[in-house]
């Protein structure tokens, strides 16, 4: 196994022990779990930020609060402007390794799609 592939598996692990220690929300009625790849942006066309969490609401009132010292207290990145919902963890997790590879332009397309005027989706979540 290659230093790649353990850092990969290592981040996957972290990555799941987090999401069980966050306590995940369940559907009602469904014993599926689901997971969140999420953008978050300062202001338009700003800064981006993109995250995958089993707790959308929550973990975007952690990045409203500025609760973890980290990229997005640093550059105010507080934004929900895009998020997709899933319920294979490793699914979410290839995703956004995906989305942060791509072109800020393809990113900036994506937002777009759906959340031209970029509105802040986390009132809707509530």
């Amino acid at each position: 196994m290659s230093n790649e592939e353990a850092n990969d598996k290592k981040f996957d692990l972290e990555k799941r022990i987090a999401e069980l220690i966050c306590h995940p929300k369940l559907d009602l009625g469904s014993s599926k779990m689901n997971y969140y790849v999420y953008i978050l942006a300062s202001k338009r066309n700003g800064t981006l930020y993109i995250g995958v969490t089993s707790d959308l609401i929550k973990r975007v009132w952690e990045h409203k609060q500025k609760l973890a010292d980290g990229f997005t207290k640093k550059y105010d990145v507080s934004v929900l402007v895009y998020f997709e919902k899933t319920s294979d963890v490793k699914e979410a997790i290839k995703r956004e390794k995906q989305l942060k590879a791509w072109k800020r332009d393809w990113k900036l397309k994506l937002i777009e799609k759906d959340n031209p005027i970029w509105k802040d989706l986390y009132d809707g979540l509530l």
